[in-house]
């Protein structure tokens, strides 16, 4: 490969960076490598929850379900949780929605986020 194109399989690639495929997490010089978006291809085992609940969020985010059942959790201010359940479900996000989310079923889901802010990510679920 060279750094104007890059061929991947999602699921593969996705074990490296937590799913993130494209995003600030890539080296420059990478054609993943981008300040303006992350992707993530993110597999859940039914029960796999977040960490801790993202707060003081400074991007936007659409999650898209690809398979299962995955639920969102947001604050009832911002129209409450948002239960996906069929394939192509998906919500969208701003800046300031606090939210977490929990797999109810093994579920696959696509999020892309903007912009890409590097020191913004979830700690790793191996960390104590």
């Amino acid at each position: 490969m060279n750094n104007r194109v890059y061929k991947g399989n999602a699921g593969k690639d996705a074990l490296d960076d937590q799913g993130w495929l494209l995003g600030h997490f890539k080296p420059p010089g990478d054609i993943r490598h981008s300040t303006d978006v992350e992707i993530k291809w993110g597999v859940h085992p039914r029960g796999d929850q977040r960490t801790q609940w993202v707060t003081g969020e400074e991007r936007e985010c659409l999650l898209v379900l690809v398979s299962g059942t995955f639920r969102v959790l947001l604050h009832e201010e911002d129209g409450g949780d948002a239960l996906l359940e069929e394939p192509g479900d998906y919500v969208v996000w701003g800046r300031g929605v606090d939210h977490s989310w929990i797999a109810e079923q093994e579920s696959v889901v696509l999020t892309v986020r903007w912009p890409s802010i590097p020191g913004y990510k979830a700690p790793d679920r191996s960390t104590p």
